[in-house]
């Protein structure tokens, strides 16, 4: 079975997605470049798909109608926090027989497909793709374990290296791959 890339992303309602944006841009307008920016992601991944010998997946944290267009399996998010919901969806994915599971936010459009082949290809239970920001655009796991984000504090300036450590404690083997930009302020959206 192949190795899946799950995209993560919320449904775009106005007010609930890039709220950072939004402070500059309006809610409405935040809420269709996320719409956006999803849409630009799966595309590539689904161009790349045979390149990077993987199944492409949409993960919504609610049932939603965006993104329709696209033929990729859509699942659920499970509940709880960022951790909760990653843990569950890699988990899924290797307990159907997965050898990698590769989760990537939806807000990273741009990301290259050659750091995504780097994930991908690590000898590492975990392999991060750490962002700019101090989070990470992507995460790819051959083992999972309960406690691989225990300790985590979400939507901070250390998160990859919090995910590092945990994963570490955790007894699981770690690899740090290329660095990209995800988006949520207004200077981000310049950069493409």
């Amino acid at each position: 079975m192949l190795p899946a890339i799950a995209v993560f992303a919320k449904a775009p309602a106005p007010g609930r997605v890039k709220t950072r944006l939004a402070v500059k841009i309006g809610a409405e307008q935040a809420a269709k470049v996320y719409e956006r920016m999803v849409s630009v992601l799966l595309q590539r991944l689904i161009q790349a798909a045979k390149s990077l010998a993987s199944d492409v997946e949409l993960h919504t944290d609610t049932r939603s109608d965006a993104w329709g267009g696209f033929a990729v399996t859509r699942r659920l998010q499970a509940s709880g926090d960022l951790g909760a919901r990653m843990l569950h969806a890699l988990e899924t994915g290797l307990a159907e027989g997965r050898a990698r599971v590769l989760i990537v936010g939806g807000d990273v459009p741009t990301v290259p497909i050659s750091h995504l082949e780097e994930l991908l290809a690590a000898d590492a239970d975990v392999a991060l793709g750490p962002a700019e920001d101090g989070g990470f655009w992507g995460i790819c796991c051959r083992k999972t374990d309960a406690a691989m984000f225990a300790g985590v504090t979400w939507s901070t300036a250390s998160v990859c290296a919090e995910t590092a450590a945990a994963c570490r404690r955790a007894g699981l083997s770690v690899f740090i791959g290329s660095t990209w930009f995800d988006i949520d302020e207004p200077s981000d959206l310049e950069r493409i």
